[in-house]
């Protein structure tokens, strides 16, 4: 059974669009499953980005990655990625993704991952501030 999500407090989830390289396929005709990952990467990257989470520092690292193929996707389609938190812990947050192809809106891949702000002189995890909870909270999903 499929997990429905919905942001508390926000209409709408985290979003980046992707389109699908020529490149990105392969013999098969579909996008390869390593490229999802690089999708993931993207979105996560513009999430970090638009919630102000890094600066010049980069301070994140990624401990776990998951990614569930659903559907096959194809050069051209555009993908519409939703991206949420469903956990914030002391020093780490797990972000859910959604894969979903732009025309038909149907899931086509869901990611998780868990990322992790790291001090990298003191090679360490280090707590997140108030400031970085207040703004992964307002992404904070719920689940229907």
């Amino acid at each position: 059974m499929e997990r429905k999500l919905t942001v508390e407090g926000e209409k709408d989830m985290h979003e980046t669009e992707i389109r699908v390289r020529f490149c990105e396929t392969d013999l098969l005709g579909h996008v390869n499953n390593n490229n999802f990952f690089v999708y993931m990467e993207d979105a996560r990257i513009k999430f970090f980005n638009d919630l102000k989470l890094v600066d010049d520092d980069w301070n994140f690292i990624l401990a776990s990655i998951k990614c569930d193929f659903i559907k096959q996707v194809y050069y051209g389609q555009k993908l519409i990625i939703n991206s949420g938190v469903v956990k914030i812990g002391n020093s780490s947050f797990h972000l859910e993704q959604g894969m979903y192809e732009e025309t038909s809106g149907e899931l086509v891949a869901r990611g998780e991952s868990v990322v992790v702000q790291y001090n990298f002189n003191e090679q360490t995890s280090q707590p997140l501030s108030k400031e970085m909870r207040e703004r992964l909270a307002a992404h904070h999903l719920a689940a229907n």
